[in-house]
Formats: C-alpha cells, structure tokens, sequence
C-alpha cells in the first residue's frame, strides 16, 4: 500500500485493509473524446497468503464487485476478467489472485458526452467514482468494502498504469474461434477443443468453468480428470461436482496454459462458449458442506462491522514452526532491552541492590524471582490490555501507555523521586510514614515486584526496534498465543537478573560492600534526572511548550515538598503546609497545560520544510501525481526513532538521494494517540513504531528495518 497510510474515513484513489491495498486506476492512451478507448479499474495488491476471487469464485468465496457511477454519456462495460489461479484449501479448491492484479473495465463514451469545464482552466475532468466489494481469503475470511472517486483528465494521455494495464491485457483469455463442444457423461464431462494455437498444443491446460458449482474443483489433473492432445483436438473428462447446482445448456470456459510454459508476448489463455449436449443428472443443490460455513464467517464478519476479525481468538492457531520462531525472537528481543538507554536507570539499581546482599544466595533468588514476577506479569498486563481494547474497537499500538499526557507526567515525578533519594535530599525514614518504612523493610520482595513493574512501564515503548515484527504478529494471533510471546518478551527483560540471582559465580564478580556503594548510589540519580528530563521534552511534544514548563513547575514544587517533610518540629509543618497549599493553587491556575492537546502542524513548524505531516489525502494526492512517498513512522519517546532522524534521516548524502529522485518525504508522529496511524501501522503488520515505508507508484511498499541504515535507504531509493 501507500506507505500504509489510505485508511481515511474520505473517498479517494486508494483503501488500505490490513489485508490489500485497493487503487482504482485509469488509461487513457487518447483522452476521453466518443470512440477513444478508455480504460478503469481496481488494482488490488494482497497481502502474503491472502486471495481474491474469479468471476467464479470455485468452492467457496465470492468474486470482486464493482458499482460505477459516471457522468451522464460514459457507461461502464463488464469486468475483463484476467485468468485465474487454482487455490488448494485444504479437501476444496478456489479460483482467484494472489499478489497484485488488475481487473480492467472499459468505458464507452458517446457522442452525447458533455464533458465538464474547469472553472478558469482550459483543461477539464471528469469525476468517477467506485464503490466496490470484494472477500480476501487465508484461512478466514474477512469480506471489505471501499469507496473511490478518480478525476481522470478529459484530454491528452493518461499513462501512468500503461504497464499495469497493458499486463492485464496480456493475461486475458483470447477468443478460440471454435466453440468446441462439452457433452454430459453419466457424472462427467468430456470437454473437446478445437483451434487451439501450436504453442499450446501438447501442453497441459488448466481448466475454468465460468459456471459455478458444476465441476469438482479441487480434482487433479492426471489423477481425478484426464486430458489429452489428438493432432490440435484438446479433450478432457472432468467430474461433477457431488452438490452440482447448475444444469448449463451453455458452458463458458477458460483454458490456460501452466505458468512455466507461458511466453512473454504469447497469449496464455483462450475462452470459448461450448454448446452441452447430453442428459444432466439430477441435480443436488447447493453444497452443504460449504456454503454454510462461508455464510456464517460473512454473517459474523459483517455483524462486526469491521474489516478484521472482531477478536483475536477468531483467528487461526498459527504453524507450529513459525510461532516457535516468534518466541525466540521475542526472547531476544527481551535479552536486547537490557542494552537500551531507558532501562538502565533501573537496571543499575537493581545491580546496587544486589550488591547490598553479597553472601545471602536466598535473598538473591528471591529477589530474582520477584524481580521476574513483576516483569512477566506487567508484559502480560500490557498485551492482555492492548489485545482488549483494540478487540473493543479502539486503535492502539505497542506503547500507548507513554501516549497519554498523564502517564508522562506521573512517570516524570515518580523517576524525580526516585533520583531525589538517591541523591540524599530524602530518606524514607524520615519522609514517610514509620508504617509504611517497616512495611518496606518486612517485605523487599514487593520492592523488588514493582522495579520489575517499573521496568516495563519505561521500556516497553523500546521494544520497537527489536520487536516490531513479533508484536505486529502477536496482534494477529488468537489471545493465548499472543499473550505466551508477551510473556517470552518478560522473560527475555528479566532474564540476566534472574539468572544473576541462580548463578553464584555471577554474584561473586560484584566488588563486596563498602563506602563506594554511597557514591555509586548518588551517581545512580543522574541517569534518573536524564529520564526525568527526556520526559518532559516528550510531553512538550505532546502538549507543547506551555505543558512542559508546567510539568517542570510542578516537579520543583513536588520536590521542595519531600525536602520540606524531611525537616523536625512546627518548622517541617509550616514549610510543608505552605508549600502543598502554593502547588496546589498553582496546580489549579495552570496545571491543565500538561494535559491539553497541540496539533500536530503547531508542534511541527519548527522543523524542516523537507518534512510535511503525514495525512491519507497527502499520500494519495502524491502517489496519484506519480510521486515516490517516504514515510517516517515516529514519536518523541522513542528513543531509537530519535537516533535513525540524527544518524541517517539528517545525513548529506541520503538528503540527496532523496532529491534526486523526487520523493516526497512525510513523517507520522506517533507521539499522542492516533488512530489512523495506529490502523495504518496495524496494515503494515506492525504495532509500534520505528517505521520506515518506501512508496512507489505502481509498486508494492518497501519496509525498511526499524534500525535505519545510510546504504540500506540509499539502496531503496536506488531502485526507484
């Protein structure tokens, strides 16, 4: 698709689905003048493993509808029907196309075709518009609709899907100037051809009847039906369907030569309208065995009125194989958190922790133990919420927790305690409560539960760059299964702790305890100052300037606060009073600027005029103008996002290579909730950003890893 980005509530040239991307497309080699051949038609380029259907769809499915409205004076022809693929499912067997095919319309304009005049233009064009319906096929099926409106320009060429068109053609059956003749043979049919050319004589063909529900489609050549070759006389038995519904006293049928043996330039398919002769067997009706289940996908798909399955648990357990990848991987991808900068903070913590009980193995195991329960609980929180709310409707992605203005601020006053009392401005002795103090000393346990809960909350927006695939596939896999890669995700975070607490000779390399623990302790606040700092320019970018220097005033006030509770006597409780009274006078004048939402072309006009916001209508108004697209899937907490911008997006020569060869360059910020970048993310099969998307017309998109190169951008755009 365009860079993921056409799902729009607007009508334009291009629909996105998380399974295709539909384009509707027009060829005019001699403008649109009476008599001139004009040409339109639905692109549609499928997702892997998914399928569209023929004008026979076989045993089950049902094929692409197009409904055109036109100026008065231009009327739609019929779909020209490119030839088909067989598509085994399992015991049946399904006509239709993979990849990317286009299904041509021709256009009759008469005489009395007034074209429409541009107002103050001497060239003119004609709206067209398409509202179409199709079911895209794996193992489930999912049926979609897309509306589409065209302005195809009334004179000169119009070129720009020559090629597209002119491949459409070359797969179309050509016309055998003999019927050939079918005649109905007990529970068979004996198909003879005649005027077949010498490329495809002696050659295996592959049979389509136009008809519905007549042949067993999922039989085999060569075992369950048989052709052969007498001189230029093709013959071929076919047998019936078991639940035949059709009694044709016409068959309209389609040869077509194997696609190994087809030629370019060669016609590769042939069409024919033969008279049935014979007596048909008594017909069964419809095919129980199918049409029920199909129905009932239909009915369920379209009573939840989305474009995908309404809950993950309506999908299809996933090969074994591939899903056992997807746990190591998200293993891994645990494992390499360790190593980003936002989870240090705790990390080191962690590691001052452990160096306070050197010698006491079981404090360490427990510690480990909990530390894991924390995190593996917190990862399947996360998931178990996010697969939730996104089966209820709302458009979500991987670190939508840091979306939130609120959760951003709270993160930033809890990192500032946090580094307040590493750096000794504050005991909790004697900030807090004797109760809540000795509750902390009899159980370090659920200390060491909520650092692991800490720990996800500050790097799971992280897990992008190493797990941007599995979470895009957990989120199309049934919930038990998505959960168990949330889980591995947990896991892989925990496991150096966990293994650290199980492991002596690990516990040995620590230096024992001493005075360097007090300077390592205060040194440790600095990275949790950095995070608090990094916080509040995410949210300045969520909520502008005005919320930041809020958020920044509420936090010198909040830690004048906890000095204030530190202080003895009358004068700890005049200070502090004062103090919660003035923040709390100042939370009400200004504090709702930390929650206020900015849009995102005011957060923007600082930067760049090479960058332009990302919006559905831009993509399509840029690919429709033939222009290749790069879009930068983004937000300002994510630290690898900020990297990739720094070290390759910013770099001389890639700017360049960007120029050269004309692409226009958008950037889809994240940041804050949005859910048409959220459903443009889920099309790609991501949930969580980095994203970089390659876009040229004509052509599929090209994904680029989350961790940009310079020479893999640059060879990107060297192929364009």
């Amino acid at each position: 698709m365009p860079a993921a980005a056409q799902l729009s509530s607007k009508p334009g040239a291009v629909v996105t689905t998380p399974h295709v991307r539909a384009e509707l497309v027009a060829h005019a080699p001699e403008g649109v003048t009476p008599g001139a051949p004009v040409w339109v038609g639905l692109q549609i380029t499928h997702q892997p493993e998914w399928h569209t259907y023929w004008k026979n769809a076989g045993d089950s499915g049902l094929p692409t509808e197009l409904n055109w409205t036109l100026p008065p004076g231009v009327a739609a022809g019929d779909i020209a029907w490119p030839v088909p693929k067989k598509i085994p499912v399992g015991t049946l067997a399904n006509y239709g196309y993979e990849g990317t095919v286009l299904l041509p319309v021709p256009l009759e304009v008469s005489s009395n075709f007034k074209p429409p005049l541009a107002l103050g233009a001497g060239a003119s064009s004609m709206d067209i518009r398409l509202k179409a319906t199709w079911l895209v096929c794996r193992k489930e099926c999912i049926p979609e609709e897309g509306e589409f409106t065209l302005a195809l320009p009334l004179q000169g060429s119009t070129a720009l899907h020559k090629a597209d068109f002119d491949a459409a053609q070359a797969a179309q059956p050509q016309p055998l100037a003999k019927p050939g003749a079918v005649e109905v043979n007990g529970n068979n049919l004996q198909v003879r051809l005649e005027g077949l050319p010498a490329a495809a004589q002696g050659k295996t063909l592959g049979f389509f009847p136009e008809t519905p529900e007549l042949i067993r489609t999922a039989a085999e050549s060569g075992k369950d039906w048989t052709q052969s070759w007498q001189g230029g006389t093709w013959t071929a038995t076919l047998p019936l369907a078991e639940q035949r519904s059709a009694s044709p006293t016409t068959l309209p049928l389609v040869v077509a030569l194997a696609e190994p043996d087809r030629q370019p330039g060669q016609p590769v398919a042939w069409r024919t309208e033969a008279p049935v002769s014979g007596t048909w067997p008594a017909a069964a009706g419809p095919r129980a065995e199918v049409s029920p289940a199909l129905q009932a996908a239909l009915a369920a798909n379209a009573a939840n009125a989305a474009t995908a399955p309404a809950s993950s648990t309506d999908l299809p357990p996933q090969p074994a194989g591939t899903f056992v990848v997807a746990l190591l991987g998200a293993l891994l991808g645990g494992l390499l958190l360790n190593l980003m900068p936002c989870v240090f903070p705790i990390l080191a913590i962690k590691v001052l922790g452990f160096a306070r009980q050197a010698g006491n193995r079981s404090a360490h195991r427990t510690a480990g133990l909990a530390y894991t329960a924390g995190v593996m609980l917190s990862f399947l929180a996360l998931g178990g919420a996010m697969l939730a709310l996104r089966a209820a409707g709302a458009q979500l992605g991987w670190g939508f927790q840091l979306q939130s203005p609120a959760v951003v601020a709270a993160l930033a006053a809890l990192f500032t305690l946090m580094g307040l009392n590493l750096v000794g401005v504050f005991e909790f002795g004697r900030a807090a409560p004797v109760s809540l103090c000795s509750a902390q000393a009899r159980h370090p346990i659920a200390n060491d539960f909520l650092s692991g809960v800490l720990a996800v909350v500050i790097a799971s927006p992280c897990t992008a760059p190493f797990m941007g695939a599995s979470l895009g596939f957990a989120i199309g896999l049934p919930a038990t299964q998505a959960l168990l890669l949330f889980a591995a995700l947990g896991l892989g975070l925990a496991l150096p702790y966990l293994v650290a607490g199980f492991v002596p000779a690990i516990a040995r390399l620590l230096p024992k305890p001493g005075p360097w623990m007090g300077t390592l302790r205060r040194l440790l606040a600095f990275p949790m100052f950095a995070t608090v700092a990094w916080l509040v320019w995410v949210l300045g970018q969520q909520s502008g300037i005005d919320g930041a220097g809020t958020l920044l005033a509420l936090l010198v006030c909040m830690a004048a606060i906890v000095w204030a509770l530190t202080l003895r006597g009358r004068t700890r409780l005049v200070i502090a009073t004062v103090l919660v009274a003035f923040t709390a006078m100042l939370t009400a004048a200004i504090g709702r600027n930390v929650l206020q939402a900015v849009e995102p072309a005011k957060l923007a006009s600082n930067t760049s005029q090479r960058w332009q916001p990302w919006s559905a209508d831009r993509v399509t108004e840029l690919t429709g103008a033939g222009q290749p697209v790069f879009i930068d899937f983004t937000a300002a907490w994510c630290v690898t996002c900020q990297y990739n911008k720094k070290a390759t997006l910013a770099d001389a020569d890639v700017l360049a290579d960007f120029d050269s060869k004309k692409v226009a360059m958008l950037r889809a910020d994240w940041t804050r909730r949005d859910p048409a970048i959220t459903a443009a993310l889920t099309s790609l099969g991501r949930s969580g950003v980095p994203l970089y998307v390659l876009q040229a017309p004509g052509k599929p998109p090209v994904v680029l890893t989350e961790i940009l190169g310079k020479d893999e951008v640059r060879a990107a755009l060297a192929s364009l």
